[in-house]
């Protein structure tokens, strides 16, 4: 772990970050990272609990003078996005992420970095464990599993939790103070094929797509990213239509949660259109990276010959997958007609998996408006069933309705201006928060959601910057000392 990392100011959250990324924390794997949590909870003295399914939840009392002010919940979610660069060496199940310093940004050789939701844990860390920070009681919750389900959110128990207002720490713009949030639900199609013999005289061929920038499924949707799946349908599709290409095999994406960067297939022709397929899909290569050359610039697309596989897709399935990939809708949907320049609803095609006998196709579709979300949801599972998958939805969470009248808000906002001479931007994210979630256990919350600048969240591109966190942390700590009376 990188020493220059933990010598940035202000050190208190710095250095807890540092702790916090030599914990592997995969999502459904916080085994570790729960024991860590639990074990500083009670190594401060304070009142510590994990629940049946692994939230953390630390109490410390107010300091002296403000035990007559409300209760704070602040609230981070101890998971972190897994994501490597091809050819990185890591192990996210055994190591602890390899920080440094660039200019004003801190990163991670090669993977994700953790800031997400690490700064927000960190921060709440720094202060349980400080002696000097003035601030009211405070319930700190640390939740699991928010990145692949918000299993932890959608189980918390509906009455262990005492405070009035929630801090929210999970968002990446340190000039935002976020007062919603879209829902979310995963859509998947499957089926089966059959798997037909190699024709004689065919070539083998792998294809890559890699180098896309990828990042978060909600946050960068809007920045119009080279998805790896639909390029690499484009590219399939092309080849099937010109040349009769066949697909043996086809794997794009990891998670659900961010823009797909890699996607690989082999496939095979027949020999008697090699110079002709070659060129062709070199050309193809070269016009969508031109389209593409804006915003991922890195993008490569390899076509490299490669052994005969044995078999290939059932062709009848391989059309009707090519064309669904083609039609099903990636990235923005609708905008927001109430708050300009948010993204309502949109879908990530995030993961197609093909091999052996099954096609798998995975999305994640986001909106603020639960009738939008459900509109897009039958769009895909329309066009998905229309070739013969069974479609179903799950892990589906609500949203985060907007409350300007909020009391916490007023004081933010005007504390925001006075700390920074310019007004802060209240805003709605096409994020899943937790807070929508929360909300449902407890209506009565006031809640709002804010943190330091982060950029390209969900991928090995992700930085957090530091001028941004020494910003956040003075917000944070004038916050605490100004939360209203009971």
């Amino acid at each position: 772990m990188s020493n220059e990392v933990r010598a940035l100011e202000p050190k208190a959250l710095w250095n807890k970050f540092a702790d916090l990324n030599e914990v592997p924390r995969p999502s459904k794997k916080e085994e570790r990272v729960i024991a860590f949590m639990k074990s500083f909870g009670e190594s401060l003295g304070l009142e510590t609990e994990v629940d049946a399914v692994g939230n953390v939840l630390i109490k410390k009392p107010a300091t002296p003078g403000y035990e007559d002010r409300k209760t704070v919940v602040m609230q981070s979610h101890l998971d972190m996005v897994h994501q490597k660069n091809e050819g990185t060496d890591f192990d996210f199940d055994t190591q602890g992420i390899d920080m440094y310093v660039d200019g004003d940004w801190v990163r991670a050789k090669g993977t994700t970095l953790g800031a997400d939701n690490g700064l927000g844990v960190a921060t709440i860390m720094a202060i349980l464990e400080s002696k000097a920070i003035e601030h009211p009681a405070i319930e700190a919750l640390f939740t699991i599993d928010e990145e692949t389900g918000m299993t932890g959110a959608m189980e918390l128990q509906g009455d262990w939790l005492q405070g009035d207002i929630l801090l929210n720490l999970d968002t990446e713009e340190d000039d935002e103070i976020g007062v919603g949030c879209a829902g979310g639900v995963d859509i998947t199609a499957t089926r089966t094929y059959k798997e037909e013999s190699t024709p004689e005289n065919s070539l083998g061929y792998t294809i890559t797509v890699k180098g896309l920038q990828g990042g978060h499924s909600g946050m960068d949707i809007i920045k119009g990213l080279g998805n790896a799946n639909k390029i690499m349908n484009r590219i399939l599709f092309e080849g099937y239509e010109n040349f009769g290409l066949r697909v043996a095999a086809l794997k794009g994406g990891s998670l659900r949660n961010a823009i797909p960067r890699e996607s690989s297939a082999t496939v095979i022709i027949d020999e008697i259109h090699k110079e002709a397929f070659e060129f062709e899909t070199q050309e193809l290569a070269a016009t969508i990276q031109a389209e593409l050359a804006l915003v991922d610039k890195d993008l490569k697309i390899e076509v490299v010959p490669t052994s005969l596989p044995d078999r290939v897709m059932e062709l009848g399935v391989q059309e009707g997958l090519l064309k669904a990939l083609y039609a099903a809708h990636n990235g923005v949907y609708t905008m927001s007609a109430s708050i300009p320049g948010l993204v309502e609803t949109s879908n990530n095609i995030a993961k197609v998996t093909v091999g052996e006998g099954t096609l798998t196709i995975e999305c994640l579709t986001r909106s603020s408006v639960d009738s939008s979300k459900q509109d897009l949801t039958n769009k895909l599972r329309a066009t998905f069933e229309l070739i013969g998958c069974d479609v179903t939805t799950s892990g589906e969470y609500p949203g985060w309705a907007p409350n300007m009248d909020s009391p916490i808000l007023k004081v933010m906002d005007g504390l925001y201006e006075e700390l920074n001479g310019e007004k802060a931007h209240v805003a709605a994210c096409h994020a899943g928060l937790e807070c929508g979630i929360l909300g449902q256990h407890y209506p009565e919350m006031d809640m709002i959601s804010f943190g330091p600048t982060i950029l390209g969240a969900h991928s090995p591109d992700e930085r957090a910057s530091i001028s941004s966190a020494q910003k956040y942390w003075k917000f944070v700590l004038e916050t605490l000392k100004r939360i209203p009376k009971k």
